[in-house]
């Protein structure tokens, strides 16, 4: 089976030995996102709402990359840095995900690249 690098400029670059995601078969799997503007290079401004809002738009241009869109996804990841603020997050990723809503973990973590409040991945399937 091969692999292909998924590479858009519309989400912000790898900035590592990673790619912004990967079709392998019929699936997509996207590296975790940042709340950065991928125009700036610069995490948003603004709170956790704010923030999610970026992380989705992100992962919504590596999926369309690969061929899909956010109905497409049947798993994510959470990463919050304060768990206090879940309530914040899950609104706003709720304005994204319709019913069959993907399968998702949530976790609190001690800390995020750039101080951001969360990072989310994503696998998707290719219609």
């Amino acid at each position: 089976m091969a692999i292909e690098e998924l590479k858009t400029g519309s989400a912000p670059g790898a900035i590592g030995p990673y790619s912004q995601g990967v079709r392998a078969g019929g699936l997509l799997f996207l590296s975790g996102q940042i709340p950065i503007e991928p125009a700036l290079g610069e995490v948003v401004p603004g709170g956790i709402e704010a923030q999610t809002h970026r992380v989705l738009k992100n992962l919504r241009e590596v999926l369309k990359e690969g061929g899909a869109t956010l109905a497409s996804v049947v798993k994510t990841t959470v990463y919050l840095k304060d768990l206090n603020k879940f309530s914040e997050m899950n609104s706003v990723y709720a304005e994204y995900f319709r019913e069959p809503y993907p399968a998702r973990a949530t976790v609190e973590v001690s800390k995020l690249p750039k101080g951001v409040e969360l990072e989310i991945d994503a696998i998707a399937i290719i219609e």
